[in-house]
């Protein structure tokens, strides 16, 4: 027991040392899970796979530049007017009331206390002790756009990397399946739980995959359709937003729902329609979580409520926000195999609903 603790503590903290080579490959691996059918199909169609391949990353290139051309305009404004909507909203805060100041200002003025004591305190030295002052440096916006252009640059490596990597899958296909049954174990028994196990794996992922897709895309058109309804600014963007954070269960809704009420609070100043926003907001996600994905999920991810939860609590810990969007493929892949290995069949059922 005690050994197995260890390597199971190990194991945690290798997957920690190995996040910037582990999560581009996990997301190249959906990437190639999503867009194999779509190349095995124009294969049977007589188009060599080479030009499948590669005519499928142009058509996810294209997708992804469009989005960011489409929802430029509409992210460039709410940056511009982010400095002005925290302004009013600072103002409402720290508005009187009618009996006199409010607890914002009475935090300021306990906080404006202690800062003096603290002055003062500090100011009062030993005979013979020279004080020092130590300046801040001045705000150099030079800094801060360089670092910016850092990290898009180290952004824009690693989605080329995924890229090249998701292209390399689809060209060998299924050559790394067969190398792997050619290599686990001696006997066809065990052969034949290898190919089952990775057709599991591939089905569940590839229709876990599309029907997210699906999911999102209502989500993301019917928030951005209510949105713009109800007269909120930038719905479309809103809607993008939400068709993303979709793919988060539980916490990714709420996201929303938290961006939307403080957006429509910016906006219009009432909370009656930060209420109705955020409700409609969540009602949507809501009427997604109850009906739509239970409907077209069935049985590809039989897991109980309370296993996704705790994964995506551990990925999140593990790898931040990539490990909520990987939280639940990662949790399918580790069912699917423990429902195939004997070994690990309690561990199947524990998750399983």
């Amino acid at each position: 027991m005690a050994v197995q603790l260890i390597a199971v503590a190990a194991g945690i903290a290798l997957l920690q040392y190995m996040r910037p080579v582990l999560i581009p490959f996990l997301l190249s691996a959906l990437l190639f899970y999503a867009l194999d059918p779509s190349v095995d199909r124009m294969q049977r169609w007589g188009v060599p796979r080479l030009l499948g391949a590669l005519l499928m990353i142009g058509v996810v290139i294209a997708s992804a530049g469009g989005l960011i051309y489409f929802l430029q305009d509409e992210a460039l404004r709410m940056v511009e007017r982010l400095p002005q909507a925290i302004q009013r909203l600072r103002l409402e805060l720290e508005e009187d009331d009618a009996q006199g100041s409010s607890v914002v200002e009475k935090v300021q003025a306990a906080a404006d206390e202690i800062e003096k004591s603290a002055e003062s305190s500090a100011t009062r030295t030993e005979p013979g002790v020279t004080r020092v002052k130590v300046e801040e440096t001045a705000f150099d916006a030079s800094t801060y756009l360089w670092a910016g252009s850092l990290t898009a640059l180290s952004l824009a490596n690693r989605g080329i990397m995924i890229l090249f990597l998701t292209y390399f899958m689809l060209l060998t296909d299924d050559l790394f399946k067969r190398k792997l049954v050619e290599i686990v174990g001696t006997r066809l028994s065990e052969k034949k739980i290898t190919v089952q196990l990775l057709e599991d794996v591939a089905g569940q992922i590839e229709r876990f995959l599309l029907i997210q897709v699906v999911t999102s895309l209502v989500v993301a058109v019917a928030t951005g359709l209510a949105m713009w309804a109800m007269g909120l600014e930038d719905a479309a963007f809103w809607g993008f937003v939400a068709g993303v954070l979709n793919s988060i269960p539980y916490y990714g809704p709420l996201v929303v729902t938290g961006g939307l009420g403080t957006a429509a609070f910016l906006q219009f100043g009432t909370l009656q329609m930060t209420v109705a926003i955020a409700s409609v907001a969540l009602l949507i996600t809501a009427l997604e979580g109850w009906l739509l994905t239970p409907t077209l999920m069935g049985r590809v991810a039989e897991m109980n409520k309370v296993a996704v939860f705790a994964g995506l609590l551990f990925w999140s810990w593990m790898w931040g926000i990539p490990g909520m969007l990987l939280a639940v493929p990662i949790m399918m892949i580790i069912k699917a195999v423990c429902d195939r290995i004997e070994e690990f069949q309690p561990l199947g059922r524990l998750l399983g609903e």
